[in-house]
């Protein structure tokens, strides 16, 4: 994977799509937080607070072949799935550390990649943050290599897990996504026990609001 842009152009980036009036900053203060963290760093995510910027407000910014970001229409809930088991901090705005697409757990269920994942020390991305990573670096979302985001996910009033777990992946432009939707990137959903070839399982090392090292 291509090394992501610095701190500063993430920065610039999501002050240009207006992503910091969601997390209610101002353009200096998301300009402020990069510099106290290292603004040239480009080995770490700039990310806002899911309860701030959540999936409905930041998929439709993605961009691929001048196709804009959806959510499945069958994922109207998609702002219900919450970090689940994760520590998020509790700030407008942090930084997510290690990013990994997973590739090698590739036709892996998400039920089987989890404990993997914390045996490997690493934890789920939100769908929130997977969405900020193809936001960055485009390149991150590739034919037959995509990637879940099972840190996120949705508890039913039972309190049982839904058994839908997100992903974001290209569209074929079939069925309900509509043809002027084919290579337009996509936020939708697989089952918790279903594998799939394409679909990797997005990690991080370490979330922190005060910069890592």
């Amino acid at each position: 994977m291509p090394p992501l842009p610095s701190l500063a152009a993430q920065a610039e980036r999501l002050v240009e799509l207006g992503v910091h009036d969601h997390a209610g900053t101002t353009a200096e203060e998301v300009r402020e937080f990069v510099r106290e963290a290292g603004g040239e760093r480009d080995d770490v995510l700039l990310a806002v607070h899911p309860d701030r910027a959540p999936a409905s407000v930041l998929a439709p910014l993605l961009r691929r072949e001048d196709k804009a970001g959806f959510v499945v229409v069958d994922m109207p809930d998609v702002d219900d799935f919450a970090p689940t088991g994760i520590d998020v901090p509790d700030a407008p705005l942090y930084l997510v550390a290690g990013i990994d697409r997973g590739d090698h757990l590739s036709n892996w269920s998400p039920e089987e990649a989890l404990p993997a994942l914390t045996k490997e020390e690493r934890t789920p991305l939100l769908l929130t943050e997977g969405i900020h990573w193809v936001l960055q670096e485009p390149a991150a979302l590739e034919r037959n290599r995509c990637f879940m985001t099972i840190g996120s996910r949705l508890r039913k009033a039972n309190g049982a897990f839904d058994a839908r777990t997100p992903a974001i992946w290209i569209s074929n432009g079939t069925g309900r996504d509509g043809r002027e939707r084919r290579d337009a990137p996509k936020v939708g959903w697989c089952w918790w026990g279903n594998r799939h070839t394409w679909l990797g399982f997005g990690s991080t090392t370490g979330r922190s609001a005060q910069g890592l090292s």
